[in-house]
């Protein structure tokens, strides 16, 4: 395996920055009407050219600047299952890809259409160059190219383990679409005199959206949930709880597998690997009614039929999967008497696993090290920590707390939810109070000078995916009991 300084550019070009739209697989079209796909102003733009980072999704790619002519990014650290997909693409009969390699075992990189185990267009052959940045151009020829826009998947192949190629740019040799895809301290409380008073009602946002990949709740059903809820009674309070809005399902991994039931739906092995927990039969197929009828579950309690997953953890080429993940349900506004529980089918994703950043020590988004002895070091890329033997890996996400009340879902799955506004309350486009929820991710592993790697990449591309089935009292009882009435619960959802 090679280590990061023999994979960097060389030290006389200058670092660059790009700050771009990830979806926007065509920011830019040439002449030719090719493609163009996230170019910068450090970056020459070749009229024709499909740029490798442009990728709608991917698994193990990382991106770095590169020593090519044309400047910009390559995609590198490519190993044997690892992939990049391309949306709304024409496909002629010849294709070229720019190429590099210092890996002697070389391999090939497979055009299949739609899928990694989708029609194999083509082969290019990766031999070594002569060093990570020494680029060849290398050409193949597709006997019967497909017609109109379609989805193209450039999927690694060597007998060996190792990183073995990078890609800066392909060549299709096809006119383009002409539209891109959419992308605590804690205190005692004495308990007040009486329960506090609410009564939620139906409520829309000011911006609602429409068209494809916006999912409209039903607002009979959701009306007849709210109404259930409305009716129940709060439970008294007793133990004299921490007076902190939570409850909690206790989760460990049920699957892992290459699939997204939100992103990618009925698309098999679309994904990168995630690491699933919750609903034991959670894959591509999955729906709101396939949730609710299976009673398998790898949460408790069981009244949690929902789906959560992350993406698959790696150190040394080996997964390490979570020993445990707490799904807390919360409340971060100060009045959390307005909260409501998710309506059936909600689903919602934090994190950007398009983000490929450094995350060096003091950045956002770290994972960090739980237990005694705390980081006692850095990896020796700097992006991951380093954990004493008593401690551990960790990693919290937590999502939005309120939502437009229209949709349970929406084209990038983040636009349907926000935050409070300054005054600490939903309003504008998101007037609904939801749970706020937040994965915290124990790994069993403290780490090491090699650092880890997410399925999805670099440790700056975390995220979680979460799709909501539960029963509707259990679900209810507790963010009546527990948020609405600010007490902390347990899984079981008592005080």
């Amino acid at each position: 395996m090679r280590t990061e300084p023999l994979h960097a550019p060389p030290r006389n070009r200058r670092a660059r920055t790009r700050v771009i739209a990830a979806s926007a697989v065509a920011v830019a079209l040439g002449a030719s009407g090719f493609y163009i796909a996230n170019a910068s102003a450090a970056e020459t733009v070749v009229s024709g050219r499909l740029q490798a980072e442009a990728y709608s999704a991917q698994s193990g790619a990382r991106t770095e600047n590169t020593g090519d002519a044309d400047g910009g990014k390559n995609v590198g650290w490519l190993a044997s299952g690892d992939w990049l997909r391309y949306d709304n693409v024409q496909i002629g009969a010849t294709v070229q890809a720019r190429i590099a390699s210092d890996n002697i075992a070389g391999g090939s990189v497979e055009l299949r259409l739609g899928s990694t185990t989708g029609t194999l267009l083509a082969t290019i052959p990766v031999a070594k160059t002569g060093g990570w940045q020494k680029w060849v151009t290398k050409t193949a020829t597709i006997k019967t190219p497909p017609t109109g826009n379609q989805t193209l998947v450039a999927l690694m192949k060597s007998t060996q383990k190792s990183d073995f190629v990078n890609l800066n740019w392909f060549t299709l040799g096809g006119a383009p679409a002409t539209t891109a895809p959419a992308t605590p301290a804690t205190t005692k409380a004495t308990t007040p005199a009486t329960t506090p008073a609410t009564t939620a009602v139906p409520t829309t946002g000011t911006g609602a959206g429409t068209g494809a990949g916006w999912v409209d709740v039903d607002q009979a059903k959701w009306a007849a949930q709210l109404a259930e809820f409305n009716a129940m009674s709060f439970r008294p309070i007793t133990n004299n709880p921490v007076r902190v809005a939570e409850f909690n399902a206790s989760c460990t991994v049920s699957h892992s597998k290459t699939d997204d039931p939100i992103v990618f739906p009925n698309l098999p092995g679309a994904s990168h690997m995630h690491s699933f927990l919750g609903n034991n039969i959670t894959d591509a197929a999955t729906t709101t009614d396939t949730l609710l009828k299976n009673t398998g579950s790898s949460c408790k309690p069981l009244d949690d039929h929902s789906a959560y997953w992350i993406p698959t953890l790696y150190e040394n080429g080996q997964a390490v999967e979570p020993h445990g993940v707490t799904v807390y349900y919360g409340s971060r506004l100060p009045d959390t008497t307005k909260t409501v529980p998710f309506p059936q089918g909600f689903r919602m994703i934090v994190g950007d696993a398009k983000r490929q950043i450094d995350t060096p020590e003091g950045a956002s988004g770290q994972f960090w090290c739980a237990g005694a002895g705390g980081e006692v070091g850095r990896s020796a890329d700097g992006n991951w920590p380093v954990c004493a033997k008593t401690a551990e890996l960790t990693f919290q996400l937590t999502f939005p707390d309120c939502w437009d009340g229209v949709h349970l879902d929406s084209p990038d799955h983040k636009s349907h939810v926000g935050g409070a506004d300054g005054n600490g309350k939903c309003s504008g486009k998101y007037p609904v109070a939801i749970p706020s929820l937040s994965f915290v991710i124990g790994y069993p592993t403290s780490g090491s000078a090699a650092g880890f790697k997410l399925a999805s990449g670099n440790a700056s591309s975390m995220h979680g995916d979460a799709f909501f089935a539960w029963e509707d009292a259990a679900l209810g009882h507790r963010v009546k009991d527990c948020i609405v009435q600010k007490a902390k619960c347990n899984t079981n959802g008592t005080f």
